[in-house]
């Protein structure tokens, strides 16, 4: 086995040792050769003397090279060694890091992202102007306690956070212990959305029950009162209360709906079913609906069956809505048309759109982007005198997004409107297995 020649031995530092030691050892020479040529000291003596002198030159002034390297690693503050760096990179909220006077030792991409104006090395209160964001770092520097902080950032959108200050001690260079503050930020803008949904949802729940209640109650009174004799008057009020009724089974039945989908949202249906079937069946059970409302429905469906994966109910009472709304306030235009399509999407990925178009009034472009909030109406008279709840194109935005799909709405004012549901395809293997499963 070869010896490693560059390995460290006993004998290796002297070298160095005696190199630095040449200016002493060459004076200390000198200074005892001057002594023997006096005669004032003896040459054995002289001798014995600079062998001493140059004896404590090669003994070695760090003993050990583990030594120096502890002395190394403590030049180094332990608050800016990489691995708290990495720690707080780790962290999936936006973290930044400070001193106790509130400059910034680390932040995370996170946090950068956040404010970009957070820079090492400087105060964070000059990158991080909110008021409460300034105040609870004040209070928390001074008191070394906790704090915590709800702000609205404005830019790039209105999102609602929480600042949460943490003192955290730390060592120092010289053994003891001091405090950082560790800063983390928590967008609370979901919850608070869900919140404003909730509160706005029982809010308007409460009124579109309100007035059929109330209908309801007025009737009853007067049934039972000024016209308990009246056959004529029983007979309209009734009629008043059983629409209204209705209007109220519809809500209720609704609600009921959009909840169970909101609850499996998050579940994406696996089941293939075939569109066209399902179309041929809403159009069928809505064909008395158009000949009231004097419209002809037009289907333009493919002979072969278009699979997608769905859950048919929830596809069944989608183009409910769809057929029964263009039915209603496109009725003027006289007919409907429902068409599917297989097109591309703006991805590439493949997808059927099944399209429903009215020709009817149409409607105004600034409606178009809240038709399918909850209770939204264009029109409120007519939509209630129509029978309808609020919450038809709320459903079936969210039917949509749980089959992973997306709804088109296009609309002009006199020319009609047209709402496309567009659904992700199927893949040729999964529409093979249907295919063999229905002629079986």
């Amino acid at each position: 086995m070869a010896i490693d020649e560059t390995s460290p031995s006993f004998f290796s530092p002297w070298p160095d040792r005696l190199r630095h030691s040449a200016i002493i050892l060459l004076a200390a020479g000198l200074a005892l050769a001057v002594l023997v040529v006096f005669g004032d000291l003896a040459v054995v003596r002289a001798a014995a003397a600079f062998i001493c002198i140059g004896a404590a030159a090669l003994v070695p002034w760090r003993l050990h090279d583990v030594a120096a390297s502890r002395e190394d690693v403590r030049a180094v503050n332990p608050v800016e060694a990489a691995a708290v760096a990495a720690v707080v990179a780790g962290m999936p909220d936006p973290a930044v890091l400070l001193d106790r006077a509130g400059r910034v030792l680390h932040l995370n991409a996170a946090a950068a992202q956040l404010a970009p104006a957070l820079r090492k090395n400087e105060l964070a209160q000059f990158a991080l102007r909110s008021p409460e964001i300034i105040t609870a770092l004040r209070e928390a520097i001074a008191t070394s306690e906790s704090r915590r902080a709800t702000y609205l950032d404005h830019v790039p959108v209105d999102r609602w956070m929480e600042l949460i200050i943490t003192p955290v001690p730390v060592p120092t260079l010289f053994g003891g212990a001091d405090k950082c503050m560790l800063m983390t930020f928590h967008d609370q803008t979901p919850l608070r959305r869900v919140e404003e949904m909730r509160a706005d949802f029982v809010a308007n729940a409460s009124h579109e029950l309100r007035t059929p209640l109330a209908a309801l109650s007025g009737f009853i009174d007067t049934l039972q009162g000024p016209a308990k004799d009246d056959a004529k008057a029983r007979e309209r009020f009734l009629g008043i209360m059983h629409n209204q009724a209705k209007r109220m089974a519809r809500l209720i039945d609704d609600l009921l709906s959009l909840s169970r989908v909101e609850l499996s949202a998050h579940v994406r249906p696996d089941t293939l079913v075939d569109l066209v079937s399902i179309i041929r069946q809403v159009a069928d059970g809505l064909e008395l609906l158009a000949r009231e409302r004097k419209v002809t429905i037009d289907i333009e469906l493919p002979d072969t069956p278009v699979t997608i994966a769905g859950d048919r109910e929830e596809l069944l009472r989608l183009f409910e809505n769809l057929i029964e709304n263009a039915l209603k306030y496109g009725a003027s235009g006289g007919k409907v048309v429902v068409s599917l399509s297989q097109a591309l999407s703006g991805e590439g990925a493949a997808e059927v759109r099944v399209m429903v178009r009215d020709f009817g009034p149409g409607i105004a472009p600034e409606h178009l982007p809240r038709l399918t909030e909850r209770f939204y109406r264009v029109d409120v008279g007519d939509s209630r005198a129509q029978g309808g709840t609020g919450l038809g194109l709320s459903l079936v935005k969210h039917i949509l997004n749980r089959h992973r799909g997306r709804l088109l709405i296009e609309s002009v004012p006199k020319q009609g409107a047209t709402f496309t549901a567009a659904f992700p395809q199927a893949k040729p293997s999964e529409a093979i297995q249907i295919q063999a499963i229905s002629i079986a």
